[in-house]
């Protein structure tokens, strides 16, 4: 294969291998017009490039498949491509993303401090937001606001069901006002799930990191282990039959 093939193949590679998280966008961008949005993020590199990138995965299985089925895997790479970009998720979305899933277990606690101390939803959902700034309180913007304005709470609730960030809370406010739980006792226990959920979150990523530190470590130790161990011992066998 020719210089120019391969690199075109390594490029292909590059692009899919870049786009393989798949998180929904609607949670990232805060979205659900019916209850207010936040700005959306500009796209990052690979979304704006995504036609083009799409064509030289295209472009690169076209030269890698030859003959006559060349073009037909040229097609499908362009497809699969374009799919897979659409699909991912950008680097600073996904960020603001984990950062309203820390913050909600205590955004969810000072709302049910509030709701204990006998606040409406509204008012305690505004004080607990304005309390903690940061990526789940600005989700929640145009939820308060909608409550400001007398709208029914499960025309504004039930549409978060569906946001990968807010859709606990938003399951938890709307069965307390389908079913006419008190609202306060509903909240105080989704605050203890998170509160587990978060802490079982954390200790998982710190038992990752011995799994991820393997890796590198035995890479480290590898030649050290074969210089020290497995040398001097075929170096005194090779001896003993050459001697």
């Amino acid at each position: 294969m020719t210089d120019p093939a391969l690199a075109a193949v390594a490029a292909a590679g590059a692009v899919l291998l870049g786009g393989v998280q798949r998180p929904s966008l609607r949670g990232v961008r805060a979205e659900l017009p019916s209850a207010g949005q936040s700005a959306v993020p500009a796209p990052g590199a690979l979304r704006r490039w995504r036609w083009p990138l799409s064509l030289l995965a295209g472009a690169a299985a076209t030269l890698f498949v030859s003959g006559p089925l060349g073009p037909v895997a040229g097609c499908l790479a362009v497809g699969a491509s374009y799919v897979v970009i659409g699909r991912s998720e950008e680097p600073g979305s996904r960020r603001a993303r984990l950062a309203a899933e820390a913050e909600l277990p205590h955004l969810v606690l000072l709302l049910a401090a509030g709701l204990r101390s006998g606040s409406p939803p509204a008012t305690a959902l505004s004080v607990a937001c304005a309390a903690l700034p940061g990526q789940a309180s600005d989700r929640l913007d145009g939820v308060r606001a909608r409550l400001a304005l007398g709208v029914d709470p499960m025309d504004v609730w039930e549409p978060l069901t569906a946001d990968p960030v807010l859709a606990p809370l938003a399951r938890t406010m709307t069965r307390a006002t389908r079913s006419g739980a008190r609202v306060a006792d509903a909240v105080d226990g989704l605050s203890v799930d998170l509160s587990r959920q978060a802490r079982a979150r954390s200790e998982d990523r710190a038992r990752s990191v011995g799994v991820k530190a393997a890796l590198p470590l035995g890479l480290c130790l590898q030649p050290a282990f074969l210089l020290i161990g497995i040398v001097p011992v075929v170096a005194g066998l090779f001896g003993a039959l050459t001697g």
